[in-house]
């Protein structure tokens, strides 16, 4: 079943203005939901809207409020708010163009995809995609989205374009106030040099696929366990010890032990991957355990 779209409008560029779709980039799964259980009866702890002076109310009678003073609200029926006349409700002007590297990372928040709407918009779209491509810039704009005001950058992605929500200024947080805190350390070369032998063999694609989430599988497990009566069969880790070890030697024994095992070539192909569930595997006290299908809650 095709996606749908769940944003129309248009990008303006100057005069020009090309027809869009929005689509999702990222799925909807989400993590183990637990839900509040009374547990004397095992039922489910529910929830009621409530007026102080009232009680219990109904969905039709709730609005919207925004509070100017404590205890005093000024109402503004949702019906208001659709009918303001934004011209970037349905329009991303873009008014900048940045390169790739200019945009701070922790700006970006969502990505979605950016589709031409009809044969019009087709021209226009592709002479966008590759004009970014060629000058290797982002175009910068703003629009709302889900009766939020958004900050959108679009980029050159594969054979469309890419659009990301970005943070607002506000919403970053300065990290001077935690890096001021880092103290000035004298490097040592050979143990930068060791530890850049290390980052060298352990270098390679980028393969989310080879990352698992463990929490999730173990608390699946957990779960299945108890609904099957039994104990839950999980991979253990031994704990770790407090004790300090010396970090040149640390770093020595560590470039010791992957001699020979991995390279940065190897690793691409999957090398490192196998050296790493060999040294997992001794560090855990392993039982038969079962990956669970992943679940949305």
């Amino acid at each position: 079943m095709a996606p749908r779209a769940f944003w129309t409008g248009y990008l303006r560029l100057s005069l020009v203005n090309i027809p869009v779709r929005l689509y999702t980039a990222t799925a909807s799964e989400r993590s183990i939901a637990f839900h509040q259980i009374h547990e004397p009866t095992g039922e489910r702890i529910r929830y009621q809207k409530v007026a102080p002076s009232v009680g219990p109310v109904e969905n039709e009678e709730i609005t919207k409020g925004y509070e100017y003073e404590k205890g005093k609200y000024v109402l503004i029926d949702p019906k208001e708010i659709d009918e303001l006349k934004l011209e970037s409700k349905q329009t991303i002007d873009l008014a900048r163009f940045v390169d790739d590297d200019a945009i701070d990372p922790r700006y970006f928040q969502t990505p979605y995809y950016l589709m031409p709407d009809g044969d019009m918009a087709d021209e226009g779209y592709v002479l966008l995609h590759r004009a970014l491509k060629e000058t290797k810039k982002v175009a910068v704009g703003q629009f709302i989205l889900r009766g939020h005001g958004n900050i959108a950058a679009i980029k050159p992605f594969e054979k469309g374009l890419l659009l990301e929500v970005l943070r607002q200024e506000n919403e970053i947080r300065s990290a001077d106030t935690l890096f001021d805190e880092i103290p000035a350390v004298k490097v040592d070369k050979e143990a930068l040099d060791l530890t850049k032998e290390l980052i060298k063999r352990k270098s390679g694609k980028f393969e989310p696929g080879q990352f698992k989430d463990e929490y999730y599988e173990a608390v699946w497990e957990l779960i299945q366990a108890k609904l099957e009566d039994r104990a839950p069969e999980i991979v253990t880790e031994e704990p770790g010890g407090a004790k300090v070890i010396n970090i040149m030697d640390a770093l020595k024994k560590s470039v010791e032990q992957g001699k020979g095992k991995s390279t940065a070539k190897g690793t691409d192909k999957g090398t490192d991957k196998s050296a790493g569930k060999k040294a997992s595997s001794s560090r855990a006290t392993k039982k038969t355990t079962r990956t669970p299908k992943r679940k949305s809650a």
